[in-house]
């Protein structure tokens, strides 16, 4: 087999064929790490770089591609030609995998449900592990240890390549707009790529979904024959079953049996969105028949994860929040809901096919000053230039925070939340992340 992409998700991938004896090749379009290539050769994989498609046997009768890489590739156009199966890293690893798949998708939210659930499965004495598009690689741990449940985050890019991969528990967040360049401007098909989490699922497994979503809900009214078990979640309505909100307090009922979980206010992530998550979380718990005491201690103490709404400072009574990880509008969206003061709000980088209106309504709300991070902010200025009146650009982190910092008054907050990608400015969301944490600390 051949694998396409030598990040961590295809060096996962390589080493788990390698253990299973299966003959494997690494390739790359761009030159591979020191680090990798020292991991390849230490488990005898052959890898090539750069220029290898003279080197594509006849004999690869598999390809295991890397999430993001496009339709249009040469290796994949020839193994669609040679009418040869091309399935994700994910779909590859569930082969040999036999613990219990949580899995989570959702435009926004997908890393910090995934980690709650992976926290509060943990504190009930479960060997679980966090894989998937939040970091670590789905393979790679089925390589090399057991565990009793895997929870994976799933990007659209990934369950493309998916087809007899199977979840015991399936988690949709939200649908909004996203990565619509990939999809050829299509939300359709984006919406119908997140669907595939759902495929295989048989009655005895679960979905757990967002009641409050339009998406989602016609979905599944159009899909009544599906014979999974619906678990909905609601932080606007009160349900049978499922998850939502009465006097304030969390309810749960899973099976008919109902239960008070904790108080709306006890949770440590606070806002609508994290509500969201946190009470998709629980109904993953209950469905396992986790107590609901391990679910509400887990939920009051869990610490999200880097660059997602991450207070990094506060400064002569500046607050400065690093949101580096919204990469889209919709994610911008939930950041810019939440802040409770006024807000210089940074914003911008690689557009998606965005469509910054929606923010419309937030941004007269909450903020006074934005800075442009971004090579091309063209889009962002015929938005918003006339809506807010200081309006600055840089092209660089820490040009950004100094502006910031400097038009900012005490008791602002300054965001860093570009709903964009990073690709044009830093190597991806981490480095844009930490090249602004660096910044703010310099201060």
């Amino acid at each position: 087999m051949m694998v396409l992409g030598a990040g961590k998700s295809g060096i996962g991938a390589a080493i788990l064929a390698k253990k299973n004896n299966i003959d494997v090749v690494v390739c790359d379009d761009s030159n591979i790490s020191n680090k990798n290539i020292e991991i390849l050769n230490n488990h005898n994989i052959k890898w090539y770089e750069n220029e290898y498609m003279s080197s594509v046997s006849s004999e690869n009768d598999l390809l295991v591609v890397s999430p993001g890489i496009e339709d249009n590739h040469p290796l994949i156009k020839y193994f669609d030609n040679k009418l040869k199966p091309i399935i994700s890293e994910v779909e590859f690893a569930s082969y040999f995998c036999n613990a219990k798949k949580i899995c989570v998708t959702g435009t926004n939210g997908k890393t910090t449900t995934s980690l709650m659930v992976t926290y509060i499965l943990k504190q009930a004495g479960f060997k679980v592990k966090a894989v998937g598009n939040i970091g670590e690689s789905y393979a790679l741990s089925v390589a090399l240890e057991d565990n009793d449940y895997y929870v994976i985050e799933l990007s659209s890019f990934q369950l493309d390549r998916m087809y007899d991969f199977k979840a015991d528990i399936s988690i949709i967040l939200n649908i909004t707009p996203d990565h619509l360049d990939r999809y050829n401007q299509n939300f359709t098909k984006y919406s119908e790529s997140k669907f595939r989490i759902i495929q295989n699922m048989t009655k005895d497994d679960h979905l757990i979904y967002n009641h409050d979503d339009k998406v989602i809900c016609s979905w599944i009214s159009e899909h009544k024959e599906s014979k999974y078990l619906l678990n909905p979640v609601s932080i606007q309505k009160s349900l049978q079953n499922g998850s939502w909100i009465e006097k304030e307090q969390i309810k749960i009922s899973i099976n008919n049996k109902k239960q008070t979980i904790m108080s709306i206010h006890q949770l440590a992530q606070q806002g609508k969105h994290n509500l969201f998550n946190s009470m998709a979380a629980g109904v993953a718990a209950r469905v396992l028949d986790i107590r609901k005491e391990i679910i509400r201690d887990s939920l009051s103490d869990f610490k999200n994860v880097e660059h997602r709404l991450e207070e990094v400072a506060k400064i002569h009574g500046i607050n400065f929040i690093n949101d580096s990880k919204a990469t889209n509008v919709n994610s911008t969206w939930y950041a810019l809901e939440s802040m409770q003061q006024p807000t210089i709000w940074i914003v911008g980088g690689v557009d998606k096919g965005n469509d910054y209106s929606v923010l419309e309504g937030l941004v007269k709300q909450k903020v006074l000053g934005i800075v442009c991070l971004g090579k091309d902010n063209t889009k962002i200025k015929e938005t918003f230039g006339e809506i807010v009146e200081s309006f600055y650009e840089s092209k660089s982190a820490e040009h950004a925070v100094q502006i910031s910092y400097r038009i900012a008054k005490k008791g602002y907050n300054v965001l860093l939340s570009p709903a964009c990608a990073s690709f044009d400015l830093f190597k991806n969301y981490e480095d844009r992340g930490h090249q602004f944490k660096n910044a703010v600390r310099a201060l």
